[in-house]
């Protein structure tokens, strides 16, 4: 099973710098998970396709679909209950 982590976020977005090193971390010590920048003002569709309204706001999916959904800085604990509830 595929599990992704889209991180939505802007270069000029605040926050979405306070999560960064986070999910930097994780993605070292995650490596069956795909770790995917979305840049809302590039990717606007995208952002729209997931009805994403504020940064950072991280999404985890798997093949079923999304399994969880986070709007702002979100903490490392939080974020690795999620991949493993995707099955990472």
């Amino acid at each position: 099973m595929t599990v992704t982590l889209k991180d939505f976020y802007a270069d000029w977005c605040g926050p979405c710098k306070t999560q960064d090193p986070i999910l930097e971390e994780l993605e070292t010590e995650w490596e069956s998970v795909e770790f995917e920048k979305v840049n809302v003002d590039e990717e606007q569709d995208v952002a729209n396709e997931y009805q994403v309204r504020s940064l950072p706001t991280l999404i985890v999916e798997n093949d079923d679909g999304i399994v969880d959904r986070f709007v702002g800085v979100t903490q490392a604990d939080d974020i690795e209950d999620a991949l493993e509830k995707a099955g990472a």
